[in-house]
């Protein structure tokens, strides 16, 4: 392993992986990203048989299967966009702090945004979509800020510990806030309890239209900062020296994965640990190369949080488990493993 300074490089066998091999395992991960929509769409409180799926898709004939179908799509075209804007967002984080436990959930990005919008609907009245989507990126960015200024008082500065508990503390107290507001309003209560445990169950083609043009926005913006996020990984001193300009290119990116966690917070409700597992699991299959994980990071966030639904109909039929407990049944352990291991490395 080479080093600059005091800050270890990737492997060079891990920086040049090739290409090859990426474009073998993105094909992969493609066709899984497939089959699990097939599936998605097939899986329910009524299963609908393979062949009836494509029947469906194929032609209305106005049967059960496909009224089944149809209301289906729309839930796991969300759970794609949210899922890849989620993983992305993530990966992003990650790159930007230089933080292996960064995530929406775990920086309390995505509870920010779930509070800007109880807030406004409670005491406002807010009822665009559009302005949900508004609102939520504003309180994701807020609740950005914030946790990356506490995390960086002390000793050390902003350590990915630090960041971690900060971050946790953040969400709990916010979570705690969501509810202080939500309990005592029956008007708005039983329309954000689902909410605020996050889930693609009730989606429709309206919800996706007004979020899918902030999240067109930061998949541009995120996907554009790929290279300046390689420079930022050698330490700003050296990104510097290679002629980045370090603020803008972490302001950039960090404008890019807000407007991504704010809008998937709106059209899904807080979503926790995406974020922080699929750049973990990308980094195995891609590399450390922000050009390459990145792309890898979204289809894998769309994978993950379409399966999650897809276990969250099974395991209790005919009710549902929503996406986000599954998702933190497979992201806490997770984050504990991360943790310990980041506490091995610093002994």
């Amino acid at each position: 392993m080479t080093t600059v300074g005091t800050r270890p490089l990737p492997d060079a066998a891990v920086v040049r992986r090739p290409a090859r091999v990426r474009i073998l395992w993105l094909l992969f991960t493609l066709v899984v990203l497939a089959a699990v929509m097939v599936a998605s769409v097939a899986i329910g409180s009524r299963t609908v048989a393979w062949s009836d799926v494509f029947s469906a898709l194929g032609g209305s004939d106005g049967s059960l299967e496909e009224a089944a179908v149809t209301k289906r799509i729309p839930r796991t075209l969300l759970a794609v966009v949210v899922g890849a804007a989620l993983g992305l967002s993530g990966g992003v984080m990650q790159g930007v702090t230089r933080n292996p436990l960064a995530d929406p959930g775990i920086l309390g990005v995505n509870m920010g945004a779930s509070l800007a919008v109880v807030s406004a609907v409670a005491f406002f009245g807010l009822t665009s979509p559009t302005g949900y989507v508004w609102v939520a990126m504003a309180g994701a960015a807020l609740s950005a800020v914030f946790v990356y200024t506490v995390g960086s008082l002390g000793r050390g500065g902003a350590n990915p510990l630090k960041l971690a508990l900060a971050g946790a503390a953040t969400s709990a107290a916010f979570a705690s806030l969501v509810t202080a507001v939500v309990l005592p309003r029956n008007d708005i209560s039983g329309a954000f309890r689902l909410w605020q445990i996050g889930g693609v169950g009730g989606a429709s083609y309206e919800r996706i239209g007004h979020v899918l043009p902030f999240l067109g926005f930061g998949f541009v913006v995120c996907l554009l900062s790929a290279r300046a996020l390689n420079s930022l990984a050698l330490g700003d001193e050296l990104a510097a020296g290679l002629g980045e300009r370090v603020a803008v290119a972490r302001a950039t990116a960090t404008v890019g994965a807000v407007v991504l966690c704010g809008a998937a917070t709106a059209a899904a409700g807080p979503i926790a640990f995406v974020g922080l597992v699929v750049p973990h699991a990308c980094r195995l299959m891609a590399g450390v190369d922000h050009r390459w994980l990145l792309p890898f990071s979204a289809v894998t966030g769309a994978v993950l949080l379409t399966a999650a639904d897809v276990v969250g109909r099974v395991v209790a039929r005919p009710s549902e488990v929503d996406v986000g407990i599954v998702t933190a049944l497979i992201g806490a352990p997770f984050f504990i493993y991360t943790v310990r291991r980041q506490k091995v490395r610093a002994l």
